[in-house]
């Protein structure tokens, strides 16, 4: 799989900075500048119907009885292979 990077640099009024500012500062674990940005924009291109939304992930639970009882602990084993 080839992912093609673009690099930009961009101006921000100030009261966009000011807004950036807080929301990172109300986070204990601060995200960084890029992750915030490129969030952003995901969520703008998205509401736009320019980018696909990955959808909310939907998990069937298998019936009871269906399988190993140690998945949940030897996930990495089973995964594997072995």
């Amino acid at each position: 799989m080839v992912v093609s990077v673009k690099r930009a640099t961009i101006t921000l009024s100030d009261d966009l900075e000011e807004a950036v500012e807080r929301y990172v500062e109300a986070h204990d674990a601060r995200p960084a500048l890029t992750a915030v940005i490129q969030a952003a924009l995901r969520q703008y291109l998205t509401d736009r119907g320019y980018l696909r939304s990955s959808g909310p992930l939907r998990i069937t639970p298998a019936r009871k009885g269906s399988g190993r009882r140690d998945v949940s602990k030897a996930h990495d084993r089973y995964l594997a292979g072995r």
